[in-house]
């Protein structure tokens, strides 16, 4: 079966933490809309979803793709870039251990899920404001063993390396090289972003479907004409949040 992890916004979700953005009012009753519109997104692309709530006191909650890295073989909890959201870690660790073998990376070695982009057998891995290098190679010496080669991303310009760049098959990226190291991606095909929409490299693939944000548009226009399976959702509120759709949900085999 497939499955989708979310979980629901946190009433305190204002207070998230940001690092290129300026804080903006974010209006609560659209964002949990949103996120419902989300979560019937993701069923209509065949995952069975699951949403938490065991994190609503974390205003970061909802962006369960960090606290934790699932692959085939294993899940890994990560141990975070900012102390702030170190505490969704545990409820994380009880979910997963319904369907893999949980391992642990542990401070100072520092790592975020949304620096970890999954092409096959590549893990990409941002080092970025949340993933230092101990964090990458924490990650490496655990799934190494299961034939998985880890390629470091220079990270400058945004938050996470997902932030800037996903995969939109196993040959192509969808890339803003402004905010990404372009040539770690040697090899693949560079579908550039467009300029004025910087946040639409986020792109969340389920199955043969690309999931991206009605927010933008072109990248949608530009993904679609490059003959792409499409679907799409609203989430302005989280963007605020320096979010994407990766962010909101953990995919996986169960």
């Amino acid at each position: 079966m497939f499955y989708a992890i979310t979980h629901l916004p946190s009433p305190k979700l204002q207070n998230c933490e940001l690092t290129f953005l300026q804080s903006e009012p974010i209006d609560m009753p659209k964002a949990t809309a949103q996120h419902a519109a989300y979560c019937a997104m993701l069923e209509r692309c065949g995952a069975t979803v699951v949403v938490l709530d065991e994190n609503q006191d974390c205003p970061d909650s909802v962006f369960v793709e960090d606290p934790v890295i699932v692959f085939d073989e294993i899940a890994v909890l990560t141990s975070m870039g900012v102390a702030s959201r170190r505490k969704e870690s545990e409820a994380m660790a009880r979910v997963f251990a319904k369907y893999r073998t949980v391992k642990r990376i542990e401070l100072p070695a520092k790592i975020e899920g949304g620096d970890v982009l999954k092409v096959g057998k590549k893990i990409f891995v941002g080092l970025s404001p949340r993933t230092n290098k101990e964090g990458i190679q924490a990650l490496e010496a655990i799934i190494k063993p299961y034939g998985y080669s880890v390629i470091p991303v220079n990270v400058t310009g945004c938050l996470h390396l997902k932030t800037g760049c996903t995969a939109l098959d196993e040959k192509t990226v969808l890339i803003n090289a402004a905010w990404v190291d372009a040539n770690a991606f040697e090899g693949f095909t560079q579908i550039a972003v467009p300029e004025d929409e910087p946040f639409g490299a986020n792109v969340l693939k389920m199955g043969d479907i690309l999931c991206m944000n009605e927010a933008f548009p072109k990248s949608i226009a530009l993904v679609k004409s490059l003959g792409y399976n499409v679907d799409s959702c609203n989430i302005t509120e989280f963007v605020k949040a320096e979010a994407g759709l990766t962010c909101m949900s953990v995919p996986f085999n169960g």
